[in-house]
């Protein structure tokens, strides 16, 4: 191992299991000490048997690594102000911060209940920002004290908040908010040494195996494209000082492919310098749509 994480200190959420739990032991082969959090919940949010958190810690030690566990709510204020402290507390300092953390509701939006959409934009995009604030609030004081740091935030957003995915509403409105949250971050936090990036992964989780039973399947031989761990290598890097210069972007992961999504950007424009008439606005809107490219859409989590 190239040892690209030495000496920092990176909270991982949501590491008991999957991917969190692949990006976890993939900082601590690199050397960094992690913060592995997991509330040790089902897909559905409900709470589980058991903490995989302390089981993930347990292998990083076991590896000569060095980890330990948090089992806070971080989709509260307390949990992730508790949620930095134990990386400040444990180790000194902080310098990444990885938000995975997620779970799924999935139904098609006529049947939809708005229990399940509170549920999964709590986890999945107040659980990225809760986490981020305190961090951000710490670096911010870091900087003031002429200690500016090298920080790194890697979101975790998905191709369902990019295109949209049938039955997944909430899921997908929470994504897409992850990705607005990373550019609003990156703008505003580069003054106090702090790069913002998300990735859009697809791997093989508890939230995609069944879903997806044949494509995530592992494959009898060769090159497993689905394992999480294909994932992790990207976000080390960008958790790491060798990223410098990197922010607010958002790339795609998966298997051996990594793709910078490039997002909203203008396409075919008209301007009559004058209003129009609903009809007129409509004929001009008809013409600049076929000369435009015809969106995508996911079929399912990812």
């Amino acid at each position: 191992m190239t040892g690209i994480a030495d000496g920092r200190v990176v909270i991982v959420t949501g590491a008991g299991r999957g991917l969190g739990r692949a990006h976890a032991l993939a900082y601590a082969a690199e050397g960094a000490k992690v913060v592995v959090n997991d509330l040790g919940v089902g897909l559905d949010g409900a709470p589980g048997p058991d903490s995989p958190a302390g089981r993930v810690v347990d292998e990083i030690r076991a590896a000569g690594g060095a980890a330990v566990a948090h089992g806070g709510d971080i989709a509260t204020s307390a949990g992730a102000a508790s949620l930095v402290a134990a990386a400040l507390e444990t180790y000194g300092r902080l310098d990444t911060l990885v938000n995975n953390a997620g779970f799924l509701r999935d139904r098609m939006l006529v049947n939809l209940e708005e229990d399940d959409w509170d549920a999964v934009l709590r986890v999945h995009l107040k659980g990225h920002f809760l986490p981020l604030r305190h961090a951000a609030a710490h670096w911010r004081a870091e900087t003031k004290a002429g200690r500016t740091p090298r920080a790194r935030i890697v979101n975790t957003s998905s191709g369902a908040g990019l295109l949209g995915s049938v039955g997944q509403g909430n899921y997908s409105a929470a994504k897409a908010g992850i990705v607005g949250l990373t550019l609003v971050a990156a703008a505003e936090l580069a003054r106090y040494g702090v790069q913002v990036n998300a990735i859009a992964p697809a791997a093989r989780t508890r939230m995609t195996e069944r879903a997806f039973a044949g494509t995530m399947a592992a494959p009898d031989a060769g090159f497993d494209a689905m394992a999480p761990e294909n994932v992790s290598p990207l976000v080390v890097w960008l958790g790491s000082a060798a990223s410098a210069g990197v922010t607010g972007r958002v790339f795609e992961a998966e298997g051996g492919r990594i793709t910078v999504m490039e997002g909203w950007r203008p396409g075919p424009t008209a301007d009559k310098g004058a209003r129009r008439t609903p009809a007129e606005a409509g004929e001009t809107a008809r013409k600049l749509l076929a000369e435009a490219e015809v969106p995508g859409v996911v079929y399912g989590a990812g």
